[in-house]
């Protein structure tokens, strides 16, 4: 259904090819997840599929890329609108009309798709994603999570034979992850749809799909096989995987089930070892207040009487489903929305949005650097030097708004941080970084917390939860409905448990580095018996 033939795509201006010498074959009626490191190509290789690259993208495409019989070098991205759907990483974006029920049959239109037919595949998708609810309601009040199902929806609609996806669950909570992936399953298992897609929370994604292709970056070979075979060897991999690795199980697992049915001798090793304290954080004075804030939309309140006290030190993550409240939480903070009533006391606040291109403006990376050096009066390189810890490699001369997605939020996360506010505001701060960024984006904010900031960040990343936060806060409908210590909170909850805890409940353990080191302290690193 999709083959790549020798095919090399270079970007003007670039001094070497953002992909080299691929060679894939797609069969029907698979799902292949696309992996990599943010900025490896992962979005060029997708976007190729239906011929956004290079009919729009520019640059220099050899070799062919043929879909479902179609060479993209002569069948633009409107020839194969009927064959191709294709979900970019920002649904905002995409939108074409004002409200859900219109954005669904918008792709419908355009193909010309019968009314009656059109009506009932509309009400089969609002009800498949669960989006009816939501039929009226302007695409700009949606949560991202939200906008992020009705892109997907409005790709559904058209029956495409093949669906490429970029990031499709960066937005969504746990369970609506769940929700769209076991959807997207039903379509390869029942109808034959062939789906391509990029995600970086491959703790979501590989119990799902057929095959993985990797996309190393820096001119080496992508390489494609079955999950477990490419997992045993990459350098990123879901945390499932990774204790695996460390316990020595071969082949490595895949499924939280399937790493549970290994884990007898794991946890005996584990028994006695209490695990590490929980980051400790010494509090200090209050960088937030919120008292009884009600905010929203106008007629439609979001935040109902909420109360939060932030205090210097502290890492809060803000957690609960799409449309609970935590991003109207954060700009009401920051001062964006005006609250209907109650108190809000917060000075010195940074935020970094779930649109990350919101906060850039220069013509290239270097100019956007040396801008917040400026406005931050910090010394000259400190904005670069975060970059280059979030995402290395980023050229000076690349402009911001050319950057793959987790390459924008490095760069806005870099901004932000350099002037180092004394209250820390991230809104989904993981969407479309990879595991290493990641980890480097864990010790800096360590660093923050260390040095005295307050920081609260949204998001649906459990892992990212497990790793940093010292408290977690749950919300629904507009409400705080749990606080407390990051352990007490995600442990307890189904939906928010990271893949450690899952494994090896009722031990308290959180993250693949804590067992390490319990490991390393007990037992031989190099594993705890093989399966």
């Amino acid at each position: 259904m999709i083959r790549f033939d020798d095919v090399t795509i270079t970007y003007a201006g670039a001094s070497s090819p953002t992909l080299s010498h691929v060679d894939l074959h797609v069969p029907e009626g698979e799902m292949a997840l696309v992996m990599g490191r943010t900025g490896s190509g992962k979005s060029t290789l997708l976007r190729a599929v239906n011929g956004l690259v290079p009919h729009f993208s520019g640059g220099t495409l050899r070799g062919r890329v043929v879909v479902d019989g179609r060479d993209t070098a002569t069948h633009r991205p409107r020839d194969l609108a009927d064959v191709v759907g294709f979900v970019g990483q920002d649904p905002l974006a995409g939108f074409v009309t004002d409200n859900v029920e219109d954005e669904l049959a918008y792709g419908m239109e355009s193909l010309g798709v019968a009314p009656s037919t059109m009506r009932k595949r509309v009400e089969e998708t609002l009800d498949l994603l669960g989006l009816a609810d939501l039929r009226d309601r302007p695409l700009t009040h949606l949560s991202g999570g939200q906008q992020q199902r009705v892109a997907i929806g409005a790709v559904l609609t058209t029956h495409p034979r093949v669906l490429v996806l970029d990031e499709p669950t960066s937005a969504l909570d746990p369970l609506g992850a769940e929700d769209v992936l076991a959807t997207l399953q039903r379509l390869v298992h029942d109808l034959g749809i062939t789906v391509l897609l990029a995600e970086h929370r491959l703790e979501r994604v590989v119990q799902f799909v057929d095959r993985i292709i990797h996309v190393p970056g820096n001119g080496s070979p992508v390489e494609a096989g079955e999950p477990a075979d490419i997992l045993a060897h990459t350098p990123i991999a879901p945390p499932v995987v990774q204790l695996g690795r460390v316990a020595g199980w071969s082949p490595v697992p895949l499924t939280v089930r399937d790493a549970r049915r290994r884990s007898g001798a794991l946890r005996e090793a584990l028994a006695d070892v209490p695990p590490p304290a929980h980051r400790a954080t010494t509090l200090g004075e209050d960088v937030a207040v919120v008292r009884d804030l009600v905010a929203g939309y106008p007629r439609q309140p979001v935040l109902h009487g909420l109360d939060l006290r932030v205090q210097a030190g502290e890492i809060i993550a803000l957690m609960g489903r799409n449309g609970s409240g935590k991003s109207t939480l954060l700009r009401t903070v920051v001062g964006l929305h005006k609250p209907t009533s109650g108190r809000v006391r917060a000075d010195d606040v940074g935020l970094v949005p779930q649109v990350p291109a919101d906060l850039l403006y220069a013509a290239t990376v270097a100019d956007e650097c040396t801008m917040a050096d400026r406005d931050a009066g910090a010394d000259p390189g400190s904005t670069r030097g975060l970059l280059d810890r979030l995402a290395p490699g980023i050229p000076d001369e690349q402009h911001p708004r050319d950057l793959s997605e987790g390459q924008k939020l490095s760069v806005a996360l870099a901004v932000v941080l350099a002037a180092e506010p004394r209250l820390v505001l991230l809104d989904e701060p993981t969407r479309g970084l990879d595991y290493t960024a990641k980890q480097h984006l864990v010790e800096i904010l360590h660093q923050l917390a260390d040095d005295g900031h307050g920081i609260v960040f949204a998001t649906h990343d459990v892992e990212l939860v497990a790793e940093v936060a010292s408290r977690v806060l749950v919300m629904a409908d507009g409400e705080i409905v749990a606080d407390g210590a990051a352990p007490e909170v995600v442990v307890a909850s189904p939906a928010f448990a990271p893949q450690v805890s899952k494994v090896l409940a009722p031990q308290p353990w959180l993250t693949v580095h804590d067992v390490a080191a319990a490991l390393g302290r007990t037992t031989a690193t190099q594993g705890v018996g093989h399966e």
